[in-house]
């Protein structure tokens, strides 16, 4: 596709999001949905991210690869993503991994799941291709990524965060020259190389690369005849190009959408229990390390049709409904119950004298009388009985739920109803 002056090149664009991985170290939930159509932030989804970003960005055509139990997630983007008209040129594709090229191939690899689909990326008839995952937290201007890979005339532009070198141990690292050209790309390495001029901190990918499409295109037309190769992006692809061609990095810092507000650029891999309640619970500080709120780069999402929240019973000893640095979705009821500190989704219920303390609650929950939970996270329509107490004896707890080495519990309700079965 030729370029036209004075165009934005996000129009030119198209951003690939891989959406496949099923996120195991989430556990129980990722039981019944992919990593990236886990909830977060009270009414979105993990993938709204990226495609938000991309929407943003002026990038109207995207496609997102699916795999792993995707049933979720494809709703959800048939719901809230179904805004874009073939007529203004704009698309997005669901592709699940569908043995389109042979019968008993589903995808592979991150870039087997380009590769199967060339015929698709083909028809959107684009210059520039971005590569995105679909399980981070964060707010990026991809215009600005796009633009320094064509004054750098790139073969590939990868998107690096500034880490802590010592904290680089557990990323793919890139070394770089002093004009961020990528000389070496290390996986994991146990001494990570300093950025130029920077001795304390070290780049590590984000998983976001973008390419010419022409260029990108030979390329994985050549991987998929290699027998040899695992057919993705990290392990075979990106070392190639940092052998034979121009790799550079993109620093984060220059493209993350920022309010003012934050002290510093946020990216978050929520992919523990332990950092997806921290990522949740840190939406409720005073000023939170990400801005939410900021209508200049919305989160959009499957907005759903629902009265708003409402919060009932005024009396003394104890019966009081009230939320103090709390988030509360629609549609949630806190009836004469306390909440703090606590992130509630769509749809949520608590009843009287229930007391919850940085509690992470997806949507639908309903907490019964006299419950009280504190540092946990509950499963999307969950019945907490009455009178549980969850977060005061580790032991109790790790008897019935997963509980994580920092104290934080996952319920689930088939983890309540084996406790239930052996009870009764």
């Amino acid at each position: 596709m030729k370029a036209r002056p004075n165009v934005r090149l996000s129009s030119q664009a198209m951003a690939f999001v891989l959406a496949g991985g099923r996120g195991s170290r989430l556990k129980e939930l990722t039981d019944r949905r992919a990593k990236p159509a886990v909830y977060f932030g009270g009414k979105t989804r993990i993938i709204d991210f990226a495609l938000s970003n991309a929407l943003n960005s002026g990038i109207r055509k995207m496609a997102i690869a699916t795999q792993y139990k995707a049933h979720s997630l494809i709703r959800h983007c048939q719901r809230g993503w179904n805004f874009f008209r073939a007529e203004r040129n704009e698309y997005l594709d669901i592709l699940p991994a569908s043995q389109r090229v042979h019968e008993s191939k589903w995808y592979l690899g991150t870039a087997d799941a380009v590769a199967q689909n060339i015929d698709i990326v083909d028809s959107y008839k684009v210059k520039y291709v971005v590569i995105l995952a679909g399980d981070h937290i964060y707010k990026m201007d991809y215009e600005v990524m796009l633009r320094e890979h064509e004054d750098n005339k790139a073969d590939v532009t990868i998107g690096c965060l500034t880490v802590p070198r010592q904290e680089a141990t557990a990323f793919g690292v890139m070394h770089v020259d002093k004009s961020m050209r990528i000389t070496s790309f290390l996986e994991k390495p146990a001494d990570p190389p300093a950025i130029p001029g920077d001795p304390d901190h070290a780049l590590a990918s984000m998983g976001i690369y973008v390419f010419n499409w022409d260029f990108l295109r030979d390329l994985l037309l050549r991987d998929m005849a290699d027998p040899n190769s695992s057919h993705d992006f990290g392990n075979d692809l990106i070392p190639e190009i940092v052998k034979n061609g121009k790799a550079m990095a993109h620093k984060f810092a220059d493209s993350c959408v920022t309010t003012g507000l934050e002290d510093e650029p946020y990216w978050r891999d929520v992919g523990t229990i332990d950092a997806f309640w921290q990522a949740n619970i840190d939406l409720t500080d005073f000023t939170p390390k990400l801005d939410i709120y900021d209508n200049s780069w919305p989160i959009w999402t499957y907005s759903e049709i629902v009265p708003p929240a409402k919060f009932i019973h005024d009396e003394d000893g104890g019966r009081r409904g009230m939320a103090i640095s709390s988030l509360i979705s629609g549609d949630c009821i806190v009836s004469g119950s306390e909440v703090r500190n606590s992130l509630l989704f769509t749809g949520c219920r608590t009843h009287s004298y229930a007391s919850l303390e940085h509690v992470v609650a997806l949507p639908r929950v309903v907490v019964n009388r006299k419950a009280e939970l504190k540092n946990v996270v509950i499963d999307s329509g969950v019945i907490i009985p009455e009178g549980l107490v969850v977060g005061q004896d580790p032991l109790e707890d790790a008897k019935w739920f997963r509980r994580t080495e920092s104290g934080i519990v996952l319920i689930t309700q088939d983890m309540l109803d084996a406790r239930a079965a052996k009870l009764s």
